[in-house]
């Protein structure tokens, strides 16, 4: 039964890396969602399998999860098995602003308990990375379709933090939360935007955090030291858990609170 007064509340996970953050999310995921009442729960997984991309083994093993949308990003190519059967999974989602006849979808709309629906959209930024169709301008054509009574939220996946900020407040007022991706480290600004969205830089990772972004340290030690080439390999030992909680309107577009989750607690 729901609480009186609360809201939705929305967990967005970060990027899933390799098989110590799917032991990460599959330790600490179920608890965390009973003790925090979610609704909702958003997912990155773009680094689930070895580090790059998802694939369907891995999927099948999320997807015994409490998750309710997968979201992926510039990693999403990556397994070309999973690209294949990608529209045979509604819940996951790519970026919006790929250019047309990719396969995937960007965005959706899922339905929740007594008649509550929530909008998800995922957009990658282009700052350090591909240059794709704007998504700035993406955001608006989205949002021309999505009734304004259904709460939106939006995965960011972009590079550099000037951009994350600057689509933060591009979409303040007109969406619930916007929460970044890609860059696997969290940022200690969650708040509510002077418009009404909740908002988070870079919700982090889930993955071995002694470690470069979750990748072996010595092997991307000597890449910076010797200037060549390496193949990168996923970290191993204890994981953690990181992402936010979202405290937003059942219908309408505020969002009432933002909170960074880790666990455990402490790195």
């Amino acid at each position: 039964m729901r609480r009186a007064g609360v809201g939705m509340r929305v967990l967005c996970i970060g990027d899933v890396v390799g098989k110590p953050g799917r032991k990460a999310l599959a330790d600490h995921l179920p608890p965390l969602v009973k003790s925090l009442a979610a609704d909702l729960v958003i997912v990155n997984i773009e680094n689930a399998s070895g580090g790059f991309g998802p694939e369907p083994k891995a999927m099948e093993e999320l997807m015994g999860l409490p998750i309710h949308v997968f979201t992926t990003g510039s990693h999403i190519w990556d397994k070309k098995e999973f690209v294949g059967v990608l529209d045979l999974y509604p819940m996951v989602i790519r970026p919006a602003n790929y250019p047309p006849k990719n396969p995937g979808r960007g965005w959706l709309i899922h339905d929740l308990p007594e008649g509550r629906k929530a909008a998800v959209i995922q957009l990658q930024g282009r700052v350090f990375m591909e240059t794709l169709d704007c998504p700035f301008r993406a955001l608006d054509a989205i949002l021309a379709e999505i009734p304004p009574e259904v709460p939106v939220l939006v995965d960011f996946h972009a590079e550099a933090t000037s951009e994350k900020q600057a689509f933060g407040h591009y979409a303040d007022g007109r969406v619930s939360a916007v929460f970044g991706t890609h860059t696997h480290v969290p940022t200690a600004d969650a708040r509510v935007l002077s418009g009404g969205t909740g908002y988070l830089t870079d919700a982090g990772m889930c993955g071995a955090y002694d470690s470069v972004i979750g990748f072996d340290k010595e092997i991307i030690l000597q890449r910076f030291l010797r200037q060549t080439p390496v193949r990168f390999e996923v970290a191993r030992g204890p994981a953690h858990l990181s992402g936010v909680l979202f405290n937003i309107e059942d219908r309408g577009r505020k969002c009432l609170s933002a909170k960074h989750i880790l666990r455990p607690a402490e790195f």
